[in-house]
């Protein structure tokens, strides 16, 4: 299932995403670069909206995951395309998905704390489709549509990226094995990039 042609040029038509964790901090807001598989920028994700209160507590303390986070996924022009918030939550994870002009995509949902972390894509309480986490210390999360099929995974290593390009220490792949249909596309797009930072905090300790 190795795309190896070209798509499109933008995150929603790219077969292959790359998502580099190593954050550029500015001004302590986290941004994170995505690119395609040849190392191209295409956007980045950006975590908008912290007052600078709020900042210094993220510093300081481990109450990170009872703040309300949003997110904005940028095209390679700035411009945004995707918007995300998690509320603050005590267990499980909840992010909404929406257009920049406010008009909703979704949401994604963790279905469960213990075990094997599974978060379901909603569309207007509907479940087009889930990400499983199979692994988190490997990073491999299978991304299926309503019917259970595998639409999409993220993973730590893919063969078909440049070795000199890309270290996997610092980048996760995500693999979309056909043009999906929105708002799925849209929903997979946004659980993917992030992973990182909207789902991935309160797996400290899972495996």
């Amino acid at each position: 299932m190795t795309p190896s042609s070209q798509g499109g040029g933008t995150l929603f038509s790219e077969p292959v995403l790359v998502v580099n964790q190593k954050a550029k901090l500015i001004e302590l807001t986290n941004e994170y670069s995505v690119m395609d598989q040849s190392g191209n920028q295409l956007g980045s994700v950006v975590q908008v909206g912290q007052s600078t209160l709020k900042k210094v507590a993220r510093f300081v303390s481990s109450v990170d995951q009872f703040m309300t986070h949003k997110l904005e996924i940028r095209d390679a022009y700035g411009t945004p395309q995707l918007l995300m918030t998690r509320p603050r939550k005590f267990m499980k994870s909840r992010v909404v998905v929406e257009r920049p002009d406010g008009q909703p995509v979704g949401e994604i949902v963790q279905q469960n704390v213990i075990g094997k972390i599974n978060f379901a894509m909603l569309v207007n309480g509907q479940q087009v489709g889930a990400i499983k986490a199979e692994n988190w210390r490997a990073w491999n999360f299978s991304i299926v549509d309503q019917s259970d099929n595998e639409v999409a995974r993220i993973t730590k290593t893919w063969e078909g990226l440049a070795k000199t390009m890309f270290t996997t220490a610092d980048n996760y792949v995500l693999q979309i094995h056909f043009q999906l249909p929105d708002p799925l596309l849209s929903l997979v797009v946004a659980t993917a990039l992030t992973v990182d930072t909207a789902l991935k905090q309160d797996s400290r300790g899972l495996g």
